[in-house]
């Protein structure tokens, strides 16, 4: 497999705290958020839409099929996550990335062909069987130094987010002219691009972490600041769901039609990816502890501004409501950098895949727990009592990172597991 097992130099660089990228690591960081960005895309695509043309199939009428296939991609990715993280640490992290792309392909495939919600399920679970986050942020942690692992980190949270806002502009146009299956014909092409990428734009793996004695799981679960952040990205992406449960709705009453609502959703998320500088320049300060808890504190706030316009009875305005988006996007962007970032820090090289697996099983667990417990406090609590949920999660998520300690460095500049406390 092409670059999948040659050995790769040490990186040519003569600072190992230079807060400047060589051309190594631009050309691996680029390469690899590119990867996730395509990956992303042809997902988000997807998720505007989905619900509303997934009705036209045979079984479309039974409103719960319908949503156990569109929620089966996140249950079947968190049950893969932490196998192939950990298959990665063994076997090389590019031949699990090309193996779990070929089986995204696949269940796009699928899904593009499926002629009822049962072919669709079936598709999105072979979607989410395709699980590559852990291997392909194990990869770019392998091939960056910790100096600029948060800027790396930062590209690929950045490739998300931009890629979930042009999916909320070109979905409903794309479905309009090709149709749901056309959507997924497109994901399929967009994972042989993603294919492409890593076989020959990707630069080779060092094997250092493939020589490593293995490492042992359990360390991995029971380090406790590795505890802390994969409590922290369950609790982030529970709150990102449930909010989004209610935000549209809360635009719609502000005036804003629902086909225009990427008007505030884009700019909101431009602004904060500029407004990310800061991050930077914490981490270069040596405060990227006290970024992550910043970050944690603005997503807190959000919630409880949102809550309070509800239980206030405060007509909200397009303009309120797209502020607290950009301080919203301001948080999550900088924890989306810091949080996976200091998780690859914290783990040694022979556990980084296996560390990382277990980040993104909760991270998944975290998307679907937020859109099934969002829409039952939606229904029994009403809005208010969503984002008193969501306000509560968030400070107990700050009171369980609070003690999180700085990484201590090993010699060459690794990580060390430093004992649970």
């Amino acid at each position: 497999m092409p670059g999948s097992s040659q050995p790769t130099p040490q990186r040519p660089v003569s600072d190992p705290h230079s807060t400047s990228m060589t051309a190594l690591e631009r050309r691996s960081s680029i390469g690899l958020a590119a990867i996730f960005a395509l990956r992303m895309l042809g997902l988000f695509l997807v998720l505007p839409v989905f619900m509303l043309e997934a009705r036209k199939y045979p079984g479309g009428d039974d409103p719960a099929l319908v949503g156990l296939a569109m929620g089966m991609y996140g249950l079947t990715q968190a049950f893969f996550q932490l196998p192939l993280g950990m298959a990665s640490d063994r076997f090389g992290r590019k031949r699990v990335i090309v193996i779990g792309l070929l089986v995204f392909a696949v269940g796009s495939l699928v899904a593009a062909l499926a002629g009822s919600v049962m072919g669709l399920l079936l598709g999105r679970a072979l979607q989410g069987a395709g699980a590559v986050s852990a291997a392909v942020t194990a990869l770019l942690a392998d091939q960056t130094r910790d100096a600029v692992r948060t800027k790396a980190m930062a590209l690929v949270g950045i490739s998300i987010g931009l890629m979930f806002a042009v999916a909320l502009v070109l979905a409903p146009l794309l479905t309009a002219y090709v149709g749901l299956s056309g959507l997924f014909t497109l994901t399929f092409a967009l994972a042989l691009g993603g294919l492409a990428l890593i076989l020959w734009v990707v630069p080779p793996e060092p094997r250092q972490h493939v020589d490593l004695p293995r490492g042992r799981l359990a360390d991995v679960w029971r380090h406790a600041d590795l505890l802390r952040l994969n409590l922290g990205v369950f609790a982030l992406h529970t709150i990102q769901m449930a909010m989004w449960v209610a935000v549209p709705a809360m635009l719609v009453q502000a005036g804003l039609p629902k086909d225009v609502h990427w008007h505030v959703y884009l700019p909101a998320l431009v602004l904060s990816v500029i407004a990310m500088g800061a991050l930077f320049s914490m981490e270069r300060r040596g405060r990227l502890r006290a970024a992550l808890l910043l970050s944690i504190g603005l997503i807190a706030v959000v919630q409880a501004a949102l809550g309070w316009l509800v239980s206030s009875h405060v007509a909200p305005t397009v303009t309120l409501l797209g502020a607290l988006l950009f301080v919203f996007f301001c948080g999550f962007n900088m924890l989306e950098a810091t949080q996976p970032s200091l998780v690859s820090r914290m783990a040694p090289a022979n556990l980084r895949g296996a560390a990382l697996g277990a980040y993104n099983t909760l991270q998944s667990l975290g998307l679907f727990a937020g859109g099934a417990i969002g829409g039952a406090l939606a229904k029994w609590a009403g809005t208010g009592g969503l984002f008193a949920a969501t306000a509560v999660l968030a400070l107990a998520w700050l009171v369980i990172t609070w003690p999180l300690q700085p990484v201590g460095r090993a010699s060459g500049g690794e990580a060390k597991l430093r004992p649970s406390t």
